[in-house]
């Protein structure tokens, strides 16, 4: 009888999920898969090519490969107003970014075209976008505006204001916009994978829903184990993670509908014709 191999899961080692991690290793749930550690686009790319089963997926791309993925439900990482790691840095007011040149540093997908939605959607400026090393003192030197997102994003929130420097938070700004919340990232499984294995899918569902909610009844012990290893102080963490959103419920699944059609109105990705396709649990 042939052995069925370990689920392959993808885990973004960036502090907004930390929250939904740090439970597997209290609950034991980490011996029940193979836990594989990469970059965001990296995980995007490898879930997308099969090299994953389950994993974290950034919203544009799931809905580019929709057709393709499951999501799991009641899990994402979004906000429901600010989400303090997802930001414009800029030397002027957003609308006076028209035929500047705006540094994007950083290969997060939903946040990059968050911002453009917003600059040129919301404030009707057409700036000129190139890519840009994550560091907010090169960015500026190329371009009065530069969009930062994760661990970075949240190290300039506290340079800029000694700097003189405007910081305009995404997700609050999405939340002005449109009242509702915004999911940067869904937790998907491969479609193919969730038919031959519904069981394994299910238990990885419930591990990671387990994690997750050990982690926001203890975040203080969460941020302190985190501040450790991070140039943010407990408290600073223990913010950041309360201001985060880790649900999944019929707004949120709003929010992505809406982003989905403002995304498909600029290009960037297709319709999304009848929201998206959950798990069965």
């Amino acid at each position: 009888m042939s052995m069925i191999r370990r689920p392959r899961v993808g885990h973004i080692q960036f502090l907004n999920c930390l929250p939904l991690y740090w439970g597997l290793m209290r609950t034991g749930s980490l011996i029940d898969v193979e836990l594989v550690k990469d970059s965001p686009d990296r995980l995007n790319s490898a879930l997308i090519a099969g090299d994953l089963d389950i994993g974290p997926i950034s919203l544009v791309e799931y809905l580019r490969h929709a057709d393709e993925l499951v999501v799991l439900p009641e899990l994402a990482v979004g906000s429901d107003g600010p989400v303090l790691s997802v930001n414009i840095v800029s030397t002027v007011d957003l609308p006076d970014l028209d035929g500047k040149r705006v540094a994007l540093g950083s290969t997060s997908r939903t946040g990059v075209l968050l911002a453009q939605l917003l600059l040129e959607q919301r404030y009707a400026v057409h700036p000129t976008y190139f890519r840009s090393e994550p560091d907010l003192t090169e960015m500026l030197l190329e371009a009065p505006a530069g969009v930062l997102i994760g661990d970075v994003a949240l190290r300039a929130l506290h340079e800029a204001p000694q700097r003189g420097l405007t910081v305009t938070d995404l997700g609050a700004q999405w939340k002005e916009w449109t009242g509702l919340p915004m999911v940067f990232a869904v937790w998907a499984a491969r479609r193919e994978f969730v038919e031959e294995h519904p069981g394994l899918v299910k238990d990885v569902h419930q591990a990671f829903l387990r994690s997750r909610d050990l982690s926001l009844a203890e975040l203080d012990v969460v941020a302190e184990s985190a501040a450790r290893w991070e140039p943010f102080d407990a408290a600073t963490l223990a913010g950041y993670f309360r201001t985060l959103d880790f649900s999944l419920g019929a707004r949120q699944v709003e929010g992505i509908r809406e982003f989905a059609r403002r995304a498909a109105q600029a290009g960037a990705a297709p319709v999304l014709e009848s929201g998206p396709t959950f798990l069965e649990v």
